[in-house]
């Protein structure tokens, strides 16, 4: 049966089709736009699902919301593709890098967010606020520079879910040519032809 994606411009859910793209799985995009002055999700969301937030998929009458929990869905729905590698190190490394990228990366990339939004006085807490945020990108620095993916030697999920951070961190976070290994691995992802086919399923996405 055909995945349903409820997918939002600009949002977290790009990367949803994106893993669907690699996992080869057949899904149908139902697109939703930002109000354009308070860049909100529309309120059709909420007839979704409660919370009125992208992504959420549907599968033979099953809602699924969270990234993370659509993640581990879908590697279950692939037979295990995409999912942690055997070996227990690199399978606990998968394990916290999906909860790592929305539990701990995700909050402060946020803030940076509503502080670039603040005139004259968040550009005063930005200062003070970045060094938390300097502290998270050199971590995924330097574990970048231990392998050329988050969980070893081959592409994951756990680099799916890690995309949307760095994506935003790289274009409005501080993420630039100070950290090298990071900035490879966003080639190495845009090079995907599954990433690329995801784009132009998903519609307008500024990280890319």
């Amino acid at each position: 049966m055909t995945i349903i994606v409820h997918h939002l411009e600009n949002s977290r859910s790009q990367r949803i089709l994106w893993m669907l793209e690699e996992l080869g799985l057949p899904y149908e995009v139902k697109h939703y736009r930002r109000d354009p002055k308070t860049m909100l999700a529309p309120r059709e969301l909420r007839a979704v699902h409660p919370l009125g937030k992208s992504p959420v998929i549907e599968d033979d009458g099953l809602v699924i919301a969270e990234t993370g929990a659509i993640i581990e869905y879908l590697v279950g729905k692939g037979d295990g593709r995409l999912g942690p590698p055997a070996h227990r190190e690199a399978m606990q490394r998968w394990r916290f890098w999906l909860h790592y990228a929305e539990g701990s990366l995700m909050p402060p990339l946020f803030v940076t967010l509503v502080l670039s939004r603040i005139p004259v006085m968040g550009k005063v807490a930005m200062k003070r606020f970045q060094p938390m945020v300097d502290r998270h990108l050199d971590y995924v620095e330097s574990e970048l520079a231990r392998s050329p993916w988050f969980a070893g030697d081959q592409m994951t999920a756990a680099d799916i879910i890690m995309s949307f951070p760095l994506e935003a961190a790289r274009s409005r976070a501080g993420l630039d040519e100070r950290r090298p290994a990071s900035l490879a691995w966003l080639e190495r992802i845009h090079a995907r032809p599954a990433y690329q086919a995801a784009l132009a399923k998903g519609g307008p996405y500024a990280y890319a």
